[in-house]
């Protein structure tokens, strides 16, 4: 499944380094479910992009890190803002949008939309400093299905987002028969 989660204007922009970490906290809650898998993110400005596996809806119900990443996100917010407590308030404005992959070719569209949805967002010139040819702010930096080598330098202190190995063969293998992903592509509209 590919899913969208939209923050609210009062958080602030998600691509800076406390709000990062505070989506990757959120994440960690996910990896000893055996029923679903976060396998690939991509923190934008104002969402996020999933890319999950999910035994069954009721399972996507209890995997979305809805609630755990908006207390760290809010308590993120409280620190940069020097503020006592944390921030209090909604942070995600509505339930999460999901569209569901089913074929080889849908999964592979979706992951090259996810991975390269910095650049559809122009985020890639804001980083242009930084010869980072992956996202940073995505997992494509521990993805092995790209066309090409592109490297992506880290700094010292960096840790990449934890995701999980995909379990079914549209994840693992089946996108694959549709070739790699040219990490310098602007994804279009996904559809």
């Amino acid at each position: 499944m590919h899913v969208t989660l939209r923050v609210v204007k009062a958080v602030g922009g998600l691509r800076r380094r406390r709000a990062y970490h505070a989506f990757r906290r959120a994440l960690r809650t996910t990896w000893v479910r055996q029923d679903f898998r976060v396998v690939h993110v991509s923190i934008q400005r104002e969402h996020v992009h999933l890319i999950c596996e999910a035994d069954d809806e009721a399972a996507l119900g209890r995997g979305m890190l809805e609630i755990s990443a908006a207390r760290h996100l809010n308590a993120a917010v409280a620190v940069e803002r020097h503020q006592p407590a944390p921030r209090r308030g909604t942070v995600f404005p509505e339930r999460y949008h999901v569209e569901q992959l089913r074929t080889p070719r849908q999964v592979r569209n979706a992951i090259a939309y996810v991975l390269s949805n910095w650049r559809r967002h122009r985020e890639d010139r804001a980083a242009a400093g930084t010869r980072a040819q992956i996202d940073p702010y995505a997992s494509g930096v521990v993805f092995d299905g790209w066309k090409r080598d592109s490297p992506f330098i880290p700094p010292g202190n960096f840790v990449p987002l934890g995701t999980v190995r995909p379990q079914t063969w549209l994840l693992e293998r089946g996108w694959r028969r549709h070739g790699a992903i040219d990490s310098r592509v602007v994804p279009g509209p996904l559809g």
